[in-house]
């Protein structure tokens, strides 16, 4: 509280319509604010606004917006205050130093009563434009109503928040132009009927700017009034985007006619023009210098993927030759363990050819056999000899092959003398035949 009463009076007013706009009811955090900000109401109040709606400041700090129409302010509270209790400087004698005293106290008991006044009121008979529950109804009921009194030749209205308008300026990088109504103001009906109805100024606002309105009686209205701080009706306000931040660069206050607003809009954009520009050519710049970041980013990663792809590519190649070598090997010592077989069997097959019976054997076949590599055979069996001795013979032989059949030349019969025939291979020469001399010829399977 000592705090707050060290305050001055227009220090104390700013509080006071710091807490109507945000509801902010501690004021100690209100002064707190107000100080970061330099005791800008705009700024401050613009800024709690943005927060709560997510949005960053749109004000700046250490500007003041420039005044096209200087109007002189009304005269407040504050201000009768400063002018009956304003603290002289302290003069010199002891007349001098009670006359301070005096004047400070009663300042202070001035700013105290005040202050404990004005937040009684407030939570007494709170102003209920405060409170903003539907700023787009508001804004849309605005609209319909100026058209139903005044027509719908006029510039086309933005339908939307006050803040939805300054974050699409600021994205279209546009003017923004702000127009608050009041309607029990004498020169509202004559500016809406005359002015904004001119198809000239419908036609330059149209082409140069969003436009922006709302009625001061709504909460929507009421919240940007006290931001704006105007001081007189017809009220209109010019924002663009300077030094990153949205800036009430031109305010116009007061009844004009048509041709007077447009060179004045005029005005004003052409002093203003020159930032948008630069803003459009910085915004050109940071898209070209990310649009390039992306292409490299793709162009990257497209040969990091053809890399992978390669590398992957290797990676199945090796596993391929591998799985190639792996299966030669298999089939290398598949062969190897067959033609191991094939010695066995070989070696087993020997012990079970019979010995060859003498020339003049009374019971003798004398067999010629013919090799598909053209080796030729002659062998001597005797008639009661199995055929399965034959394929013995045949098979241990060097240069037979290792599945083969046996037939006879003319007329060609093929002799079922492998062991493994069922039924066949225990029958007798004689069965099959062959009786004196026979010629066979052995064809291989595996050809």
């Amino acid at each position: 509280m000592a705090d707050l009463m060290s305050l001055s009076a227009e220090q104390t007013e700013k509080i006071l319509q710091f807490q109507d706009l945000t509801g902010i009811e501690d004021m100690s955090v209100c002064r707190d604010v107000l100080q970061r900000h330099a005791w800008d109401l705009e700024v401050s109040v613009q800024e709690q606004l943005n927060m709560r709606e997510g949005r960053p400041s749109v004000y700046s700090r250490d500007r003041e917006p420039p005044d096209l129409v200087q109007s002189p302010p009304p005269v407040s509270e504050s201000r009768i205050s400063q002018f009956f209790f304003s603290t002289p400087a302290p003069a010199r004698g002891s007349r001098g130093i009670l006359s301070y005293i005096v004047s400070l106290f009663f300042r202070i008991c001035y700013d105290t009563v005040a202050t404990f006044l004005r937040f009684t009121f407030g939570f007494i008979r709170p102003d209920p434009r405060r409170y903003i529950t539907d700023p787009v109804g508001d804004v849309l009921k605005f609209i319909n109503s100026f058209e139903e009194k005044y027509g719908s030749r006029h510039p086309v209205f933005y339908q939307g928040t006050y803040s939805q308008a300054l974050n699409d300026a600021k994205r279209e990088l546009r003017f923004l132009l702000i127009y608050l109504h009041c309607e029990d103001h004498q020169d509202t009906d004559n500016f809406c009927r005359n002015t904004l109805s001119d198809m000239e100024v419908v036609t330059y606002i149209n082409t140069n700017m969003l436009f922006w309105g709302c009625s001061v009686t709504t909460p929507e209205g009421y919240r940007v009034s006290q931001a704006l701080r105007e001081n007189g009706y017809p009220f209109l306000a010019v924002i663009c985007l300077r030094e990153n931040r949205m800036t009430v660069v031109g305010r116009l206050e007061g009844s004009v006619n048509p041709q007077e607003l447009i060179q004045r809009l005029q005005t004003i954009v052409q002093e203003n023009e020159a930032a948008l520009i630069a803003a459009r050519a910085e915004r050109v710049e940071r898209n070209f210098n990310q649009t390039l970041r992306q292409q490299q980013d793709q162009a990257y990663l497209e040969s990091l993927r053809a890399d992978e792809e390669k590398e992957r590519r290797r990676c199945q190649e090796r596993e391929r030759l591998a799985d190639e070598e792996r299966s030669r090997r298999e089939q290398e010592q598949a062969e190897r363990n067959r033609l191991e077989e094939i010695r066995r069997q070989k070696v087993e097959f020997m012990n079970r050819i019979p010995d060859e019976p003498e020339k003049n054997h009374p019971d003798a076949v004398h067999i010629v056999i013919k090799l598909p590599d053209g080796t030729r055979l002659e062998r001597r069996f005797l008639r009661s000899h199995t055929l399965d001795a034959v394929f013995y013979y045949i098979f241990c032989h060097p240069s037979s092959p290792v599945s083969f059949e046996v037939a006879t030349n003319f007329p060609k019969r093929v002799l079922q003398c492998s062991p493994g025939a069922e039924g066949t291979a225990k029958q007798t020469l004689a069965e099959a035949g062959l009786i004196r001399r026979e010629v066979l010829f052995v064809y291989d399977l595996d050809a």
